[in-house]
């Protein structure tokens, strides 16, 4: 990463991103909290929340990057430097708790543990996310999609190299969540940079990255199908990681390739570029809010209710998928399975969505946000589906929410740097996000938690078996993401003049 330019940022911030994800499997080793600590379903819920809230409120990452790039004291490597700390403290006293060298540790401990190690990744998140950006504005969409997709994919990422340098139990693991999102950062947390300059054929080399990315999610998606059928053994599990690997480092030459293109570029077109790109960085950040004032517009309140009712059930469904897995007869195998394939699905839906988004906003200009009231209507059927308890809902109703949850996280923060500007995007897509772990906490322990209890004391066992235990919950969840819907599509007839008028505007303004 000798060469610094805005694609050897984007190469590393993909891969710090690809190694974040580990808050998606908590349903893997949550098991592993509730038998050493002895805790109920409604209190592994609560520290559910907790990494919940911590994942989410990242307000302060917001504020630190903004400070940071006016002060020019330091860069992004700091919001990713500070994260990756948070992170290594969590997982380590969390392991440091779990392996048994102390006794039981009261929940509020493990609670603040669950919060700090998820409140780093947030950090990791927002440096990696404003930086693509803030590089590629023009396409805003398809690099949000990009950095979420292998944020999202990082789970199975995760479990992949788990598999096959530890496979010892998820205490190891959880050390491992410990050590390598940290080494990972600081390795490639320099070459993270943002540039303002448009380059030629910048929408090619982003495909390129797309493609990348897609045939990355079908590799692991065809490893974990295999894995379902016949049991690897180490060689070939240490073939399949090296190709995981190589497929990883590819991106490398997508950067290579696109700083070979600027070169052979006629360099005053690309002055011109440089010239006319910040004319409109200019004239944009007069249109720019920051939080205050978007928090005093309706459109800021109608992100933060569709975030709710899309991130919050979302968030729920993946804490507990283990549990409903259980209930439905699933063995521990098959809940593992849905765990991993819930990354491939999440990535789906966040780099599809914003791709998606991207090519419809400027092919048939449709304003985005109509894409947040499809995606909710869809998850609403989803959660019906797992309601259901019918043999194979479980897989059907995750591949729905997987992929139209993860559409969420690159929807929103794109629609937000449109609507209030990116010169406090940071500060104001995180405060949209503390919505999300708001409704995670209603729904997993108000509604989830409450409930699954409730049947266990009327069967009187220690865990509830039937299609009875969930079904009542996930059509709760079903109604709230059907008025999310309602919501989105208010937000879409508010904002469709707005992105006629003025997004589409600044687009043809800035090619």
């Amino acid at each position: 990463m000798t060469v610094n330019n805005k694609w050897t940022a984007t190469v590393a911030s993909i891969w710090i991103q690809s190694t974040s994800g580990s808050l998606y499997t908590f349903s893997f080793y949550s098991p592993s909290l509730k038998t050493s600590q002895h805790y109920t379903q409604s209190t592994l819920d609560t520290i559910s929340v907790f990494k919940d809230f911590g994942a989410n409120i990242g307000i302060l990452s917001g504020l630190l990057y903004t400070t940071v790039e006016k002060t020019r004291f330091g860069g992004p490597w700091v919001v990713l430097l500070v994260g990756a700390v948070q992170c290594f403290l969590g997982y380590f006293m969390m392991w440091v708790c779990v392996s048994g060298w102390v006794e039981v540790v009261p929940v509020w401990v493990l609670c603040l543990f669950m919060l700090l190690a998820a409140h780093g990744v947030t950090f990791l998140n927002t440096a990696n996310v404003v930086t693509g950006v803030l590089n590629f504005r023009r396409h805003s969409g398809t690099i949000v999609g990009i950095m979420k997709g292998f944020l999202g994919l990082s789970g199975a990422i995760l479990l992949q190299v788990y598999q096959t340098v530890f496979n010892a139990g998820p205490t190891s693991y959880i050390l491992m969540l410990a050590l390598l999102p940290f080494l990972n950062t600081l390795l490639f947390m320099s070459s993270v940079k943002a540039y303002q300059a448009n380059e030629i054929n910048e929408k090619k080399h982003l495909n390129g990255l797309s493609l990348i990315s897609i045939i990355i999610a079908a590799y692991l998606f065809s490893i974990i199908i295999i894995e379902q059928v016949v049991t690897l053994n180490i060689p070939a599990r240490i073939i399949v990681f090296l190709v995981l690997v190589i497929l990883l480092a590819s991106p490398l030459y997508v950067a290579v390739k696109a700083r070979s293109t600027e070169n052979l570029a006629d360099s005053n077109q690309l002055l011109n570029d440089v010239s006319d790109n910040q004319d409109f960085l200019d004239e944009e950040v007069e249109d720019d809010k920051n939080l205050v004032q978007a928090i005093c517009t309706v459109n800021f309140w109608c992100l933060f209710l569709t975030t709710a009712t899309g991130m919050g059930t979302g968030l729920a469904t993946i804490n507990n998928l283990a549990q409903v897995g259980e209930s439905l007869g699933y063995t521990t195998f098959e809940t593992s399975t849905l765990v991993s394939l819930w990354s491939v699905w999440n990535f789906v839906g966040r780099f599809g969505a914003g791709y998606v988004s991207d090519y419809i906003l400027y092919t048939h200009k449709w304003a985005r946000p109509v894409f947040i009231a499809i995606t909710l209507g869809l998850m609403s059927i989803g959660h019906c589906v797992i309601a259901s308890g019918l043999p194979g809902a479980l897989y059907v109703g995750s591949v729905l929410l997987g992929i139209f949850y993860g559409s969420q996280w690159s929807l929103m923060p794109t629609i937000a740097s449109e609507i209030f500007g990116v010169s406090h995007f940071g500060t104001i897509f995180n405060a949209i996000t503390i919505a999300g772990p708001v409704g995670s906490y209603f729904f997993s322990v108000r509604v989830i938690g409450y409930l699954y209890d409730r049947e266990v004391a009327r069967g009187g066992t220690e865990y509830c078996i039937g299609k009875h235990c969930f079904r009542s919950s996930f059509l709760i969840m079903a109604f709230t993401t059907f008025v999310g819907f309602a919501i989105g599509l208010w937000l879409f007839v508010r904002t469709r003049r707005f992105y006629e008028q003025i997004v589409l505007k600044r687009d043809r303004g800035s090619g």
